[in-house]
């Protein structure tokens, strides 16, 4: 069973930082390729870090230089550090495995998501 819980979002002012975390139960984990996603209604979802089983990271144009992904192999956690928080940054926000290539392709179920709320 493919299993992944997000948290850590909230509502911050044009900015600010948060940090987002994911827990899987993944058996795989230490071997998966994982990404972080983000989605407003509407639109499409587009990965926006993500972060090779070996820990080499890639960021989207629109949040390289202010997004920090890491992963921990013990504890089969990614985290998200966001920093200089933009409005255009509001969005639900999702982790998932996924294949290797960007933008590649998701593996997992979805989870719920955790909101991120930037003010103006």
């Amino acid at each position: 069973q493919v299993q992944v819980v997000e948290s850590g979002g909230g509502l911050v002012q044009a900015g600010g930082s948060l940090r987002l975390s994911c827990v899987t139960s993944q058996s795989t984990f230490a071997i998966n390729h994982m990404g972080w996603y983000r989605q407003v209604p509407g639109s499409q979802r587009e990965l926006v870090a993500a972060i090779t089983s070996g820990g080499r990271p890639y960021y989207a144009d629109s949040v390289k230089g202010r997004f920090t992904i890491s992963r921990d192999n013990d504890k089969k956690t990614v985290t998200l550090e966001m920093n200089s928080l933009k409005p255009e940054d509001t969005a639900a926000y999702y982790c998932n495995s996924k294949t290797q290539g960007i933008p590649g392709i998701p593996l997992g179920d979805w989870g719920q998501g955790t909101q991120v709320t930037v003010s103006s």
